[in-house]
């Protein structure tokens, strides 16, 4: 008498576990969304304004519009440096020895708060946008063109600006022009 009624019970779930999987399935496929060659054709996936990023995070092409731009080289920055990060919290998860991930985790937070300092500083001066990015041989600042483009002014308060928040001297300082 018991195993019939753990039997009852048993079958009673399993029905009612198919019923839910049945009732998810025909909700879903009504909501299914098609696919991207029917909703976007060649030429909106491949626009001017596609920025292709790089392994290392550099780009490749530049995007048209200067906003896109600087959105685009942030986020690929931000995403290069998450991985690094990840990486070396791992690494010092399974080591015994922790100060040389240490100390590499402590220079990736240095540079993100140099770039950042550096940006916020250009762009306190009447720049529109700017985008720093410090690499082993030297800091690359895109900042996004003035009405008339940038002049020598410009490029020396720049580099005045860089040399004043971080180590770097001005053969190691390259200002680009975004349009």
């Amino acid at each position: 008498m018991q195993n019939w009624k753990k039997n009852l019970i048993a079958g009673a779930i399993l029905v009612t576990v198919c019923g839910g999987i049945y009732l998810n399935w025909l909700y879903t496929e009504d909501q299914a969304t098609g696919n991207f060659s029917d909703t976007l054709n060649s030429d909106k996936l491949l626009s001017d304004d596609l920025t292709v990023m790089g392994t290392e995070g550099e780009v490749d092409a530049a995007v048209s519009t200067g906003t896109d731009y600087f959105a685009a080289v942030r986020l690929s920055r931000q995403q290069a440096r998450d991985s690094a990060v990840t990486t070396l919290q791992e690494a010092m998860a399974y080591s015994d020895k922790d100060s040389q991930a240490g100390s590499q985790l402590d220079a990736i937070v240095q540079t993100a708060l140099q770039e950042a300092q550096i940006e916020s500083m250009v762009i306190a001066k009447g720049y529109a946008d700017c985008v720093a990015y410090i690499g082993e041989d030297g800091i690359s600042v895109a900042v996004a063109s003035p009405e008339g483009g940038l002049q020598n002014a410009d490029v020396a308060l720049i580099a005045d600006i860089v040399m004043s928040a971080s180590n770097f001297s001005l053969p190691d300082i390259r200002v680009v022009e975004v349009q």
